[in-house]
């Protein structure tokens, strides 16, 4: 829904930047170009994820799909900013005739159609990164609705057409700041980092603490996708230990103190030897 919305008022957000000749119109509407695309690679990516593998050899399934249509709305962000600023910039010192009207009647419907979106986005976005983006794309477009609106009553009032270039740029920084911000967060998750929230020191000593585990040794904590976290570890026990009564304590623990499902935990006595460090 948020898709269809914003795909047809870019349309005509685009028609009037050009008929009006306002930049900051022009900037939101490629930015709006920037929300449909991102909104659809969403979309895209959640029916990819949540399709089963049928190669067999994608062993956790497609649920990556997610993360690369995240940060698809990270770079196409960027790019809107930058061309913003470019063009922000290039007309500084340049005559230029902006229409008003149009600008405000844009922006008002823009702000209207951007808030539908953002209450049908919001409350996936907390649950997932690939969300996160698409909202974080209709957040700035919003500011950006925001803006021209400013921007028209600024220059209407004044008739200084130089507001309209500096809500441009305004809207630019704002675009670029946000895509940084989900970009790290994107760079995580594809880098492997342990998952926010989550110190491997507080998780080897949790696992460490299970009764009959003498020793962790090779633990290592990620984030698959939004929602889905992974760990490995090794655990030694002691002499005499239940290796299904460690297996069992060491799962809760991953499971209730740290909320993660899937824990590949190897179960090993002290006496064995045949455990050494990997050459990388």
């Amino acid at each position: 829904m948020a898709f269809g919305l914003v795909a047809a008022f870019f349309v005509v957000e685009l028609v009037t930047a050009l008929t009006s000749g306002s930049l900051a119109l022009l900037s939101d509407a490629g930015h709006m170009a920037a929300d449909v695309v991102a909104l659809g690679a969403a979309v895209v990516a959640t029916r990819i994820a949540a399709r089963p593998d049928s190669t067999g050899r994608r062993t956790y399934g497609s649920f990556r799909a997610e993360v690369f249509a995240s940060g698809l709305a990270v770079l196409l962000m960027l790019g809107v900013a930058a061309y913003i600023a470019v063009e922000a910039v290039r007309r500084i010192g340049e005559p230029a005739e902006v229409s008003t009207g149009p600008m405000l009647v844009v922006g008002a419907l823009g702000l209207v159609v951007n808030v539908i979106a953002l209450v049908l986005l919001r409350g996936g976005a907390s649950e997932s990164l690939n969300v996160k983006g698409a909202y974080l794309e209709v957040v700035a477009d919003t500011l950006g609705s925001v803006g021209v609106i400013v921007a028209g009553l600024l220059v209407a009032s004044t008739g200084e057409t130089f507001w309209d270039t500096v809500i441009a740029l305004a809207i630019a920084a704002f675009v670029a700041v946000r895509a940084v911000m989900l970009g790290r967060e994107v760079a995580a998750v594809l880098g492997q980092h342990a998952p926010v929230g989550m110190s491997p020191d507080e998780v080897t000593t949790a696992l460490a603490a299970v009764e009959g585990v003498s020793n962790v040794h090779d633990l290592h904590v990620w984030t698959l996708t939004s929602g889905m976290n992974v760990a490995t570890a090794h655990l030694m026990t002691v002499e005499g230990a239940d290796p299904h009564e460690v297996l069992d304590g060491a799962r809760a623990v991953m499971r209730d103190e740290f909320g993660v499902e899937h824990a590949t935990l190897q179960v090993e006595p002290e006496s064995h030897t045949g455990c050494h460090d990997v050459t990388w």
